[in-house]
């Protein structure tokens, strides 16, 4: 009786045991697995977005850092130009015209040390006229810069006809052709034109005696604005020929088309005008790569600065006026990082007037 006590406990734990092992073999439910399945997918998508965010931040971080270093090559290299222009040799400045120069010389009619066009497309035959730019096409509103000086003698030695090498193009190469007169000048030309990339970019143009075929490429990538204005000496009325008294001191900032007398972009007139620019403005508005900005939203840049001109504004008084076109500028919504560059330089050389 005893033993058949024992054996029936002995069964009933057994049973016991096995019940537990199978509560405890027991999977998740389906409620379980899928409330599961959603708690992980939603820290993936946390993990994801985290990542996206900060891959944005880098390339926006990135393509302000690039854009800072564009600008400030930009800068740079426009300022070392423009200080070089209207610089000639002593031993050339006083060499006569060459024969086929002495009647354009003796007219005035060789051209001024500075000259421009505004919101224009860069002629490779021809400096002295320009074709306008379109509504619609990448860099419209951009200006033209055209900037001329000589090589500097490498010693005193009259005999020596050797260039030092100080002088550079817009390229930043040294230049070491030397002058035959008083007229022959290399030329720098800044402009905005499509790289071989299809991006919009700060183009070089430049020729050794300033005459055609001017050798050209880009130099800063990415610049869809460029904006010039000239500070003019003894101003009188735009469009009409200078006559105020020089006292070489800047009283307006006006545009290349302000500059011309008459409608002729070559004439004596008009050149006597440019050799009163005694500073130079510059305004650029720079653009990164697609998606270098956390937002694709509306912008509207100022590359001369915010102030705008009344309508009871005096003319050169203005700093972006709707009747510049580009100083006032609104590029589409495409999610680029851009960046405003603006500079002042004061003309170091005799612009012969």
């Amino acid at each position: 009786m005893f033993m058949q006590k024992f054996k029936y406990q002995n069964a009933c734990e057994r049973t016991k045991m096995r019940n537990l092992s199978h509560q405890r073999e027991r999977g998740m439910t389906l409620v379980e697995l899928l409330v599961a399945l959603v708690i992980g997918m939603l820290i993936a998508l946390a993990a994801v977005s985290s990542l996206i965010v900060t891959r944005r931040g880098f390339n926006t971080v990135d393509a302000a850092s690039q854009l800072r270093d564009n600008s400030r090559f930009a800068t740079d290299l426009i300022q070392r130009i423009v200080a070089q222009t209207g610089f000639k040799d002593p031993k050339y400045v006083t060499t006569a015209p060459s024969q086929a120069d002495i009647s354009n010389d003796a007219a005035g009619l060789i051209p001024s040390n500075i000259t421009g066009f505004n919101n224009a497309l860069f002629k490779t035959t021809d400096l002295t006229t320009a074709t306008a730019r379109t509504s619609g096409v990448i860099g419209y509103g951009s200006d033209i810069l055209i900037l001329r000086y000589q090589t500097a003698k490498l010693n005193n030695d009259p005999s020596s006809n050797t260039a030092d090498g100080s002088m550079i193009d817009c390229a930043g190469n040294p230049i070491t052709t030397i002058p035959i007169d008083r007229n022959d000048r290399m030329v720098s030309v800044f402009h905005v034109s499509l790289g071989n990339d299809g991006e919009p970019s700060l183009m070089c143009s430049r020729s050794a005696n300033g005459l055609a075929p001017y050798t050209s490429q880009p130099i800063i990538r990415g610049v869809e604005n460029f904006q010039v204005l000239y500070g003019v000496d003894g101003f009188t009325a735009e469009k009409t020929a200078f006559t105020g008294a020089a006292d070489s001191v800047p009283e307006k900032y006006l545009r290349a088309d302000q500059m011309v007398v008459g409608g002729a972009t070559d004439s004596k007139a008009t050149y006597d005008n440019w050799r009163r620019v005694r500073s130079i403005r510059i305004g650029m508005v720079l653009r990164g790569p697609i998606n270098s900005q956390q937002e694709k939203v509306s912008q509207t840049f100022y590359p001369f600065g915010l102030a705008k001109d009344s309508s009871t504004g005096t003319v050169g008084s203005a700093l972006s006026s709707a009747d510049d076109i580009g100083t006032v500028f609104t590029p589409a919504a495409d999610g680029r990082l851009r960046q405003v560059v603006t500079v002042t330089i004061h003309l170091r050389n005799d612009q012969g007037l």
